[in-house]
């Protein structure tokens, strides 16, 4: 461990932008708790480094995702473990604090069990064993000495397996979305206060976006018809805006598509939105945006996911009150049909709106809203597990 005479070193493995994120929030929470008697080290993107942090390399040799994107890098990646797992071993920090990331972070963390590495870690973002492969519960149990879960259900499935595991919180409840800016995208874009104003999410991955976009398309199709002014509005990521823009050149509503950074204030400036599945919705219902959720895989995933996937819900607002609050229609049932029923009965009902809203505020507390801010959690686990390896030392 770092000598006593040392400020605490705190070691951080991130491999992906959401992972810099939180990691950054953590590194400011122990900054503020510590009164900044405290170091760091390890591996971050922009945010991260913003707060401190001299990333041993850049963040992005480690953004690979799928088998064909991986096996090119497989040396690369390789190398980059080992590095890591070296330099944990030549800092002696007093906590190793790994961030999502699986494949990486655990296969550096069995490298330091391997070697005899005496220091503790702690992981930040569960595996989803509630969901699927619940037997990775135990398998992580046997190295980590504490998790730290963003959602609340989360820590009794390690506990069982005799993990120490925390919730600290979601990430999502640390957004902020202000009315005015709704209001000045309007603006902006000529959008008058009164024209009924459609979000359309369709994802961010290409794959995604092809499955989706023509099933959406009907669905405004529909939409159009039924509500003269309608106006839609498609935040989309770089690599598939291009493809977006072309695709809705020919729907018959006015169609708008604005750079992703942009989503919070097409949020705001919106009534109802029809999205795919994922983090997205959580987003929706921190603006206080009521929604529909589409999402369709291909024939064979879809196979396997129904024999794998515990869960009956696909969105975590739904997950966290036990029931389906936001209406979500999953492969066979994403029908251009169902999902404009759903859109016109929120865009025509203020009582819906509102009651989907309230109950999705519900999720949200669960989610760690109104509470410490997950940082400020995760600071405390860490400090704590610091701490206890002092007393124990």
């Amino acid at each position: 461990m770092s000598d006593q005479t040392q400020k605490p070193l705190v070691f951080l493995i991130a491999g992906e932008n959401s992972g810099d994120a939180l990691g950054a929030s953590l590194m400011g929470a122990l900054k503020a708790k510590t009164d900044g008697d405290v170091d760091f080290a390890g591996v971050g993107g922009p945010e991260m480094q913003a707060q401190g942090l001299s990333s041993l390399f850049a963040m992005q040799d480690l953004a690979v995702m799928g088998v064909f994107e991986v096996l090119p890098r497989l040396p690369q990646l390789l190398k980059r473990m080992t590095q890591t797992a070296d330099e944990v071993e030549r800092l002696a920090p007093n906590v190793v604090v790994s961030i999502d990331a699986p494949d990486f972070c655990f296969r550096v963390i069995k490298k330091l069990k391997a070697r005899g590495v005496q220091v503790p870690i702690v992981h930040y973002v569960a595996p989803s064993v509630w969901a699927w492969r619940a037997g990775r519960a135990a398998k992580v149990a046997g190295f980590l000495d504490h998790l730290m879960c963003l959602l609340p259900f989360e820590p009794p499935y390690f506990h069982r397996e005799g993990l120490d595991a925390t919730f600290v919180g979601h990430p999502v409840v640390t957004q902020t979305f202000e009315p005015s800016q709704g209001v000045a995208f309007r603006q902006r874009h000529n959008i008058a206060p009164d024209a009924p104003v459609l979000c359309v999410l369709p994802g961010s991955r290409s794959g995604e976006v092809l499955r989706l976009l023509a099933v959406f398309e009907q669905a405004v199709q529909r939409l159009s018809a039924q509500f003269p002014g309608l106006t839609v509005i498609i935040p989309a990521v770089s690599h598939v805006a291009e493809h977006i823009r072309r695709v809705v050149s020919s729907w018959p509503t006015p169609t708008l598509v604005v750079d992703a950074k942009g989503k919070n204030a097409a949020f705001c400036a919106s009534d109802v939105a029809l999205a795919a599945s994922g983090t997205v919705t959580l987003e929706l219902a921190m603006a206080g945006v009521p929604h529909v959720i589409g999402y369709r895989v291909n024939a064979l995933t879809a196979f396997v996911g129904k024999m794998l996937i515990k869960t009956p819900y696909a969105n975590l607002i739904n997950i966290c009150l036990g029931r389906e609050a936001v209406p979500e229609f999953i492969q066979e049932n994403c029908t251009p049909d169902n999902l404009a029923r759903e859109v016109a009965r929120l865009l025509d009902d203020e009582g819906a709106r509102t009651a989907q809203c309230a109950q999705a505020s519900q999720a949200l507390t669960q989610l760690g809203l109104g509470g410490p801010s997950p940082g400020e959690r995760a600071a405390e686990v860490v400090l704590d597990v610091m701490n206890k390896m002092k007393k124990d030392g």
